[in-house]
């Protein structure tokens, strides 16, 4: 059979009073009202729930069975109340987000740490993509936020500032370039450079500059991460152009060093994308406003 909440509720309430009347009472109704449901509760299980006495009401054995029952479920109700309320509050659930390496090595890890230490119940699922392919995740809705490249044309999506960080030079501690306050673009492409993985939008960007210039960058070895660039950099097969923050932390304990670029995109933003703020799950959203509080003016 099928149960009725609100007829389970008013029967605890009786049973716990020990009337019928306070039943009432307690769920602003009429006595009338609490005798006909516990009534068809009766009809319906086959057993009598209560003694009805002249001075109140008292539990038979199935109405004792029954209430432990109803107790139970009315707890797990306010567990559920409260599971529902923590998804619509934003704490708990899965935020699934793609971002690209220099969000990943640079800013991400913190931020994403203090967006969860007040929110134990949701969960970040992060991937690292490159930022043509993070756009792609976006549109097609396999992601609900995306962090990539300003370099990269985000199309319809909506984006926003996320961090602005500079790209420099990293090339052997040895290197008469490595003397230098700061290089020209055009005066590194006579150097072998250690690249990035195809699809980089850093890559395809300082590509795009090059040709601009009718030159082309001349590509000895290519990687998949910076930790890889870095280190064949340190083994003299090349120099790299990398973000500030994926150089600068390692000089220290490194065989390298870093150079500025003096050209005017060696600036560049990192973006927020997503489909239409106002489709984003709650938890979405709240990341989304997390992540642009953190926007450098």
């Amino acid at each position: 059979m099928r149960y009725d909440l609100y007829s389970l509720m008013l029967f605890e309430s009786a049973a716990s009073t020990g009337s019928i009347a306070s039943a009432a009472t307690r769920h602003n109704t009429v006595a009338s009202a609490v005798s006909k449901r516990i009534s068809d509760l009766e009809k319906a299980l086959g057993s009598q729930l209560f003694y009805r006495q002249r001075r109140g009401i008292e539990l038979t054995a199935a109405g004792a069975d029954l209430l432990r029952h109803a107790r139970g479920l009315q707890k797990a109700v306010q567990i559920m109340e409260s599971d529902m309320g923590a998804h619509a509050d934003s704490s708990r659930g899965v935020v699934r987000v793609a971002a690209n390496t220099s969000s990943i090595t640079q800013f991400l890890p913190e931020d994403l740490a203090e967006f969860v230490r007040t929110r134990p119940g949701l969960r970040i699922q992060l991937t690292e993509q490159t930022s043509a392919d993070i756009l792609d995740a976006v549109r097609s809705g396999l992601v609900d936020v995306g962090i990539y490249s300003g370099f990269d044309d985000p199309g319809n999506l909506s984006c926003k500032l996320y961090r602005r960080d500079t790209l420099v030079v990293a090339v052997p501690m040895d290197h008469p370039m490595g003397q230098r306050d700061a290089v020209r673009f055009e005066d590194l492409l006579n150097e072998d450079f250690v690249a990035l993985q195809q699809g980089s939008s850093i890559q395809a960007y300082l590509e795009r500059r090059a040709q601009d210039l009718n030159k082309s960058i001349q590509t000895r070895v290519q990687v998949m991460s910076f930790d890889g660039v870095r280190r064949m950099v340190q083994a003299k097969l090349g120099i790299a152009i990398l973000p500030r923050g994926a150089v600068e932390p390692y000089l220290g304990q490194s065989d390298l060093r870093m150079v500025p670029i003096d050209e005017h995109w060696a600036r560049r933003e990192l973006m927020v994308a997503f489909k239409n703020r106002d489709l984003l799950t709650k938890q979405a959203a709240s990341l989304v406003d997390f992540l642009l509080g953190e926007a450098e003016p």
